[in-house]
């Protein structure tokens, strides 16, 4: 055998074995324990089914000291804050993955249904006030200041919102996309229920687009640096809107996307702590930015009638070609193990949005028998799954440390994850309370959390494929409902593809 032809054997083994590996992974298991962690992050009354154990009741007074009920919802992340914007963005997303690949997700239906319902059933109290949407419950800055359990929080638990006086219709036309798109998931299930999604969902939407104008401006000494708007708030106009027409076909909202599409190429943010920002582009997409989702949502709606829909189509094959490592247009970045990357923290809600993206897409083109151009390279539906599914198997595992990034998947996975509940012990291990600065030793502690937040995906690891396991990198080590939400509908795909 000649030298070139072992190298060949050598490249056909390796493929081989790569092969192997990214076919390896348990993607329903994966699912099962990505749709728990919402679980995990529950504030307010757990119910009587809650598998998640350790976790208990808390913030059972949200909102009562101004006399209206705000009991419910999702902590963000690692902290014990509810910050609306990027919840309702998770919802939002959740729902979209049931109307999606709800089909293929078997039994974990019902508890992707509960997690929908969680976020909704909050959603419906935030909204419940005329002129006023709740945007955010807790104080972040006294909350960020200590280490505590959620059930032991005795920092204040001050509502914010929006309002006419003081707008905020990215969080409020976020919110009607949740609140739409989930009236669609309920609809065969819960006629009544989902009716009353759809009607709020119309309402908010109103008071957002009525009122136009950023939280940025109104609140932003509180939902500033956490989640700040910083691509405008168009984009969340032309979501909600969009979902409004999915979900009720209703030729007002179909209208208003037509008509104000090009608001996206316009829409600017100054002087956002100091700097000005331009808005989003067809290439992003996550809690902040929903262009990229627009397009592909709105493909959706006119594949079978106007496939060449401007600029929407165009714009959606635009951000594939952005993510496609061969693109001559490429734009993210790619690690040397092969995760995408893009700039900011918290990296790993890039590769599972816009991965979640690629599969719908992917899915929408073989219905329509297309392939998309990007430049000499031909992007087949099938290329787009691959690509998402070599971001999905790096999460899992199959990357250059060996290493899940999802708790309690795999053999090897983070030990200790910045979060709050996860870190310090259990009511059941420790029933009385631990106070602000109590919990600090166990931030501080080198071992492992004692309580497993199964299913969190974290931050996960820099462009160089380093991880560093520790509570104090909480760019790397803390989970996200947005980060898990795309992964929900990613891994309901492959379980059965």
């Amino acid at each position: 055998m000649s030298q070139v032809q072992r190298s060949l054997v050598l490249v056909a083994m390796m493929m081989v074995a790569v092969t192997k590996v990214a076919y390896s992974h348990d993607y329903g298991d994966a699912l099962s324990k990505s749709i728990l962690f919402f679980e995990g992050q529950r504030s307010g009354k757990l119910p009587p089914n809650q598998r998640m154990t350790w976790r208990k009741d808390s913030a059972l007074r949200d909102g009562f000291d101004i006399g209206i009920d705000l009991v419910g919802g999702y902590y963000d992340a690692g902290d014990n804050v509810k910050f609306n914007f990027p919840m309702a963005f998770s919802t939002t997303i959740l729902a979209w993955s049931v109307l999606e690949f709800g089909n293929f997700m078997g039994s974990d239906l019902s508890n992707a249904l509960d997690a929908i319902k969680w976020g909704t059933d909050y959603f419906l109290k935030a909204t419940s006030i005329p002129g006023f949407v709740f945007a955010q419950v807790g104080d972040p800055y006294a909350d960020h200041n200590c280490w505590e359990r959620p059930e032991d929080m005795d920092t204040p638990r001050t509502p914010y919102a929006v309002s006419k006086r003081f707008p905020g219709s990215e969080v409020s036309a976020e919110i009607a996309a949740a609140l739409a798109a989930s009236s669609l998931v309920f609809r065969a299930i819960d006629l009544e229920y989902s009716a009353r999604l759809l009607n709020r969902a119309r309402t908010v939407f109103e008071f957002a687009n009525q009122y136009q104008g950023s939280y940025n401006d109104g609140i932003g000494r509180w939902v500033c640096p956490f989640y700040c708007d910083f691509s405008g708030y168009q984009d969340e106009l032309l979501w909600g809107a969009a979902w409004l027409f999915r979900s009720s076909k209703e030729s007002n909202y179909w209208n208003y996307v037509v008509e104000n599409i090009h608001n996206l190429e316009n829409s600017v943010v100054k002087n956002i702590n100091g700097f000005s920002y331009s808005g989003g582009s067809y290439a992003e997409f996550g809690w902040d930015t929903k262009h990229a989702g627009i397009n592909i949502l709105v493909y959706g709606l006119v594949m079978n009638s106007n496939p060449n829909f401007s600029p929407f189509i165009p714009n959606a094959d635009k951000f594939v070609c952005t993510v496609l490592p061969e693109s001559p247009t490429v734009s993210v970045q790619y690690s040397p193990g092969g995760l995408l990357f893009k700039p900011g923290g918290s990296n790993l809600q890039h590769p599972t949005a816009l991965s979640f993206l690629l599969v719908v897409y992917a899915h929408y083109l073989s219905q329509g028998n297309r392939v998309i151009h990007c430049g000499g390279v031909v992007a087949t539906p099938a290329r787009l799954i691959q690509v998402a599914r070599g971001q999905v198997d790096y999460i899992l595992g199959s990357n250059p440390l060996n290493m899940s990034y999802m708790v309690g998947y795999g053999n090897k996975f983070p030990q200790k994850i910045h979060h709050r509940g996860s870190s310090l012990p259990s009511i059941n291990q420790q029933p009385g309370p631990i106070d602000c600065k109590g919990g600090t030793p166990y931030f501080s502690s080198n071992n492992p959390n004692p309580n497993l937040l199964i299913g969190a995906v974290v931050g996960g690891p820099d462009i160089k494929d380093s991880y560093n396991d520790s509570r104090a990198d909480f760019v790397q080590s803390e989970p996200t409902t947005y980060i898990n939400a795309p992964l929900v509908g990613l891994l309901a795909y492959f379980k059965t593809h």
